[in-house]
């Protein structure tokens, strides 16, 4: 039972992020489309793919990996989200600066520019923070909770982002995505309980 659960927990895993992709290729949206934007356009997908696999990574919930193991993993991932959005921001400001230079002041007609512009600089906050969590010496509390927020912010706004796009991806494999991402997040945000710090009062609070 064991065996057969990590392997259709893997296979979910994968089969959500290999048919994203696949039909993203497929999309016939892409047609006369210039290479830079396919690369940026995949390059989003991707960044998608990737949010699904860092709770799980940063959780243990991925059989075969070890908690450890898996937080190693987990920042090697967080990377490569990082440089996915940047190629697809990157790819998109050489396609249309303006459209891009709109979104990032917030000016853009289309709303779910805003959201993943929101996702977009959590993401680089979060990046950041973690790259400075030793340097800085942060507190584990203070690390968990500026972390945590941060990480929630990337997946609301990623996942409206990508729902509010009527691009290349699907609309039934871009929803279960979402819903995967949206799942693994809270699952492991529940078992962390990070928001119990908040309420966690100090031991000179408690003497009083």
């Amino acid at each position: 039972m064991t065996s057969i659960r990590a392997t259709l927990i893997w296979a979910v895993v994968a089969g959500a992020i290999v048919v994203s992709l696949a039909i993203a290729g497929t999309s016939p949206l892409l047609a006369w489309r210039a290479p830079i934007y396919i690369v940026a356009g995949f390059a989003g997908v991707l960044a998608l793919a990737l949010v699904l696999l860092q709770p799980l990574l940063a959780s243990g919930y991925l059989p075969g990996l070890a908690v450890a193991r898996g937080r190693r993993v987990h920042r090697w991932v967080g990377a490569a989200l990082i440089a996915a959005i940047v190629i697809h921001v990157a790819g998109l400001w050489l396609t249309s600066a303006p459209d891009v230079i709109d979104a990032l002041l917030f000016d853009s007609p289309a709303p779910f520019s805003a959201w993943g512009v929101i996702a977009m600089w959590a993401a680089f906050a979060a990046a950041l923070l973690a790259a400075l969590r030793r340097p800085l010496d942060l507190k584990p509390q203070l690390w968990r909770l500026s972390h945590t927020g941060l990480v929630t912010l990337v997946v609301i706004g990623g996942v409206v982002h990508a729902l509010l796009i009527d691009g290349t991806m699907g609309s039934v494999s871009k929803l279960v995505l979402c819903a995967l991402v949206v799942a693994a997040s809270a699952v492991a945000l529940f078992d962390r309980r990070t928001w119990i710090l908040l309420t966690r009062r100090k031991p000179q609070d408690r003497r009083l």
